[in-house]
């Protein structure tokens, strides 16, 4: 265990039973607070990671964000000569140009504690929370949200208007996970610890979520909360148990997702984007 996650773990123990609050708390525990957003920000702690091909969350790491939360003041931040009102400022960003990260101007945010590698792209306006990981070689377009403690892979595309879910509590929840060489389509919502495997392939306006059933139509079978890797992946609807009604006439659909093997064309159409992007 290391000396960081030692602290935490003393500090949330004592914050869990009142002993320390947001007017309690002194240069000790900041200091310990400020080095636990300084790892995130450089990649040396994750809000989850794989383990023998599972993603697990970090508790301890997802505490840490509580804490930031818990144990500070809500105050006034000038950015461009407005006060915005936040318990922290935002990520410093003198870093990314050095890395050949690009964050676009007007709107492009980045919250303390967030992580980005390097040669990303945020375009304006989107938005990057707290404890998320977005990986070497990753498009976030406009109009993107990546919530809290999301972990995005390497040289994925979030498609314009793309929202990633936060998942911060229950602090023992894995978080929305998007791995390696993945292409989400404009208008996708990915949400509560679903997992997208590599190298898919995910088309406009698909909802992603555990509560939605996956077709797999590759292995043959129906799954929930991940789409596998190395799949071709958009939404279909499919009959409900809900049939006639007074209010409407025939039968109700509900959405779903239906997964198949990913097609040589559209490996080509996203060399095609890859090679447009570089």
């Amino acid at each position: 265990m290391s000396t960081l996650e030692t602290e935490i773990d003393d500090l949330w123990a004592q914050y869990q039973n009142d002993e320390h609050s947001a007017d309690s708390v002194g240069g000790d525990e900041y200091a310990t607070l400020d080095a636990f957003l300084d790892a995130l920000e450089d990649g040396e702690i994750r809000a989850a990671e794989k383990n023998d091909g599972e993603w697990e969350a970090n508790e301890w790491v997802k505490r840490g964000i509580l804490l930031n939360f818990g144990l500070r003041h809500n105050r006034a931040y000038d950015y461009g000569g407005t006060d915005h009102y936040d318990v922290l400022p935002l990520r410093d960003t003198e870093d990314l140009g050095e890395r050949g990260t690009r964050n676009t101007p007007d709107g492009t945010t980045i919250r303390r504690g967030a992580y980005l590698g390097s040669d990303c792209i945020m375009m304006s306006p989107s938005f990057v929370n707290i404890g998320a990981y977005v990986g070497d070689g990753t498009l976030v377009d406009s109009c993107d949200t990546v919530g809290s403690c999301a972990q995005i892979g390497e040289n994925v595309k979030l498609g314009a208007n793309t929202l990633i879910g936060g998942v911060l509590e229950p602090v023992e929840s894995a978080p929305v996970i998007v791995e390696d060489d993945v292409s989400l389509g404009a208008g996708c919502r990915v949400t509560s610890g679903f997992v997208v495997g590599e190298n898919s392939v995910v088309g406009e306006n698909t909802l992603l979520t555990p509560r939605i059933p996956v077709y797999d139509l590759v292995e043959e079978e129906v799954i929930y909360g991940e789409l596998p890797a190395d799949r071709r992946a958009f939404t279909r609807f499919v009959e409900s148990s809900v049939s006639d009604h007074d209010l409407f006439e025939g039968g109700a659909y509900k959405p779903a997702v239906v997964a198949t093997d990913l097609e040589t064309e559209t490996l080509e159409a996203t060399e095609r984007e890859d090679a447009l992007r570089e």
